[in-house]
């Protein structure tokens, strides 16, 4: 079987599975073979109303790396929250910087908390090393001020990614950009001090003392 004719089955079953059960292991079979020709079938999966489904679909997509970038910011759902999220966690988890205009975007204005939450973790997340030289320091200052931004969302999981998503920019730039390390340190030391919620705090503590 060549592998044009075997993604062709893997896709067919997992447009005709009939239950719940059988979505979830076409997917599954799907998403193990790692074919770029089942990356439109999986980003589709994750709209479904079938969160095991959709998880699977994540996963593979993830697995795919930055193959599926692509097709991921072309094909992303801006009707159905529940699939915005899924790819926006694995755009997060891939790590791209292409993702970087959608992740601001979502970090800073979208309704959904779990889309928020995962964004924010994703701009900590960033393969800065992919982009042209001379563009990485501005595009780590606009993850930095939209960081800034989220650390004051209502929602104290959004807070929590945010300052998640600091440390791992610090650390990025802990040597090519040292003056926005210490920046990011200086405000974290700042939140802190206001920060309401115990385990966002217990969070700051952590990123503080892991960044010294």
């Amino acid at each position: 079987m060549t592998n044009t004719t075997q993604g062709q089955e893997l896709i067919r079953a997992v447009k005709e599975a009939d239950s719940a059960y059988s979505l979830v292991k076409a997917v599954k079979a799907l998403a193990n073979a790692r074919l770029e020709a089942g990356i439109p079938t999986l980003i589709a999966v994750l709209s479904y109303n079938n969160p095991g489904a959709a998880g699977v679909a994540a996963g593979g997509l993830v697995g795919l790396g930055k193959t599926a970038v692509a097709q991921l910011l072309n094909l992303i759902d801006d009707y159905n929250y529940g699939g915005r999220a899924w790819a926006i966690r694995a755009l997060a988890a891939i790590g791209d910087p292409r993702a970087l205009d959608t992740l601001i975007e979502a970090a800073e204005s979208d309704f959904a908390m779990s889309v928020r939450r995962a964004a924010t973790k994703g701009l900590g997340n960033l393969d800065w090393e992919d982009m042209p030289k001379d563009k990485i320091p501005a595009a780590q200052e606009q993850a930095f001020k939209t960081l800034l931004l989220t650390c004051q969302d209502t929602e104290w999981v959004v807070r929590y990614s945010s300052v998640v998503g600091l440390q791992g920019l610090a650390t990025a730039v802990v040597v090519t950009y040292p003056d926005l390390a210490e920046t990011i340190k200086t405000h974290l030391a700042q939140m802190f001090k206001t920060e309401t919620d115990v385990t966002v705090g217990t969070r700051i503590q952590l990123a503080i003392q892991q960044l010294a």
